[in-house]
């Protein structure tokens, strides 16, 4: 997807919808942000077929003059599904208020919130941006489930779920308001709806060549160890087995887990995109003892491990490239380039990478990439040129989708 502009779902009154929404962009001493609209209109399709066929023959919107607008405007039709990193389902905002805060519950309440007072703030929607001036409270889901833990955080949890029950009504009704579909051409929406479908198939196909691969291949080869591990030469026991011990420092919080790559491809203790952390090493090795299901359990080396935790032999060993420190990395991102420790965002780069590609989940790759302030931002720090042009401050939009990362980043550990 073009790197300023990305596709989005809404869940709205009516059901859901597909638009575009191009993120802050910086013109000359300007800032900018958008939706496909025109004047007092966002536009909205019920199907990516029509979002589609508007974008191949409509010019007259407020899009059309984003700088990456050109390259969205040749995408397929099948390159414009938004990714599950860009659903908002706006209706379902009290009902997910109303369970427990989850990390999961409260990050997507989160960026849930966040694009309904993005929508506001663009659309000039006085109800929306009244509603969120009005309850602060909603100020604390930024901090995370972490953020509502004990008694005082179930009350704060509270509070919010009684702040979107007292007003979301009017916020869904204000962005109702501004909702037009435009009519669109019936020859372009058949060509649209076959390149879909022609997508679809493509993927369908793929699927059944890997389940067939499936049926026959066993991981019975060693893993290949990281890099890392193969430049240090040392022949230890985690080396030999090609699994390495994690250690990750997350806010205040410590975490424990393991990881190991098959063909270069991360796979972590955990199941489905979901990573097992624990809070200490012995608290690791304990789990490790027992038998449990996980994706890190089908390497063929991994019994060595079980093994070694079972007659209490394994030491779990942390090396300094297999430590993560994401603390304070938001602070010094948001400070500028030369505040940031260039190791430091480049480990955590590859942490994020890495978890993001055992869940199938291409956000990372995306938020990251040179065409975003962010990604510009980090490779400038990682990957110093004295040719290169540095970042222009302020830099408060790339501190920002740091922490969107890191969020996502947290909601896909479970603490066991």
């Amino acid at each position: 997807m073009a790197g300023d502009i990305v596709p989005i779902e809404l869940g709205l009154t009516d059901g859901d919808v597909v638009t575009l929404w191009a993120p802050r962009w910086r013109e000359g001493d300007d800032e900018w942000q958008a939706f496909l609209g025109r004047e007092d209109d966002l536009f909205v399709f019920d199907s990516i077929a029509n979002l589609a066929a508007f974008i191949r023959t409509e010019d007259d919107h407020d899009l059309a003059e984003h700088p990456t607008w050109h390259v969205v405007a040749a995408l397929s039709a099948a390159e414009l599904e938004p990714d599950e990193e860009h659903r908002y389902d706006l209706v379902g905002v009290p009902e997910l208020a109303a369970g427990a805060p989850e990390p999961l519950t409260v990050a997507e309440l989160e960026d849930t919130l966040n694009m309904a007072r993005t929508l506001g703030e663009v659309c000039d929607l006085d109800a929306v941006n009244a509603f969120f001036d009005n309850h602060p409270q909603l100020e604390a889901l930024p901090g995370g489930h972490h953020a509502f833990a004990g008694s005082d955080g179930i009350e704060l949890w509270n509070k919010v779920g009684m702040a979107l029950a007292d007003g979301w009504d009017d916020v869904l009704d204000a962005i109702d308001g501004i909702i037009e579909s435009p009519e669109v051409d019936a020859d372009v929406l058949a060509l649209c709806e076959a390149e879909i479908l022609a997508a679809d198939e493509n993927d369908v196909e793929a699927d059944d060549a890997a389940e067939s691969a499936d049926d026959v291949e066993v991981i019975d080869a060693k893993p290949t160890a990281s890099s890392d591990d193969e430049d240090s030469g040392e022949d230890d026991f985690w080396t030999s087995v090609g699994i390495d011990p994690v250690k990750i420092l997350l806010g205040a919080d410590e975490y424990y887990t393991l990881r190991c790559y098959i063909d270069d491809i991360p796979v972590f203790l955990g199941k489905e995109g979901v990573i097992y952390v624990f809070r200490s090493d012995r608290s690791l090795a304990r789990y490790l003892a027992d038998a449990h299901d996980h994706e890190l359990a089908s390497v063929s080396t991994y019994g060595e491990v079980a093994t070694a935790a079972t007659d209490g032999s394994l030491d779990i060993t942390v090396t300094d490239d297999n430590t993560y420190v994401l603390t304070g990395l938001f602070e010094d991102i948001a400070e500028g380039p030369e505040s940031v420790d260039s190791e430091q965002l480049d480990l955590a780069v590859e942490l994020l990478t890495d978890a993001a590609d055992f869940a199938d989940d291409d956000s990372v790759e995306e938020a990251l990439a040179s065409t975003t302030p962010l990604g510009w931002y980090t490779s400038y720090v990682t990957n110093p040129d004295p040719t290169r042009m540095a970042p222009s401050p302020p830099f408060a939009s790339e501190a920002a989708a740091w922490l969107d990362l890191v969020r996502a980043f947290e909601g896909r550990l479970r603490v066991r």
